[in-house]
């Protein structure tokens, strides 16, 4: 008798319907739909929402922005001759 066996889940459901009662799973089954459906129209309710657009960047001035020029090999200074 294996865990997938169907005769394993009716002995699961009579015992589960004896220890609780048919009214109280029909309860709990009828809050696990409500808050199912809750769930999804929440989700639906984020994916409508209009997304803002990014805040605008202002670009930097050009001058910070490019790095000095190196300076040019006979430009260079000569030390120790």
């Amino acid at each position: 008798m294996g865990f997938g066996s169907a005769w394993h889940w009716i002995v699961v459901l009579i015992v589960v319907l004896v220890l609780f009662g048919r009214g109280r799973v029909a309860d709990v089954m009828g809050e696990f739909g409500k808050g199912l459906k809750s769930f999804k129209q929440g989700m639906n309710d984020e994916d409508n929402k209009p997304v803002p657009p990014p805040p605008a960047q202002i670009p930097a001035p050009e001058s910070a922005a490019a790095p000095a020029p190196a300076p040019a090999a006979s430009e260079t200074i000569k030390t120790g001759e």
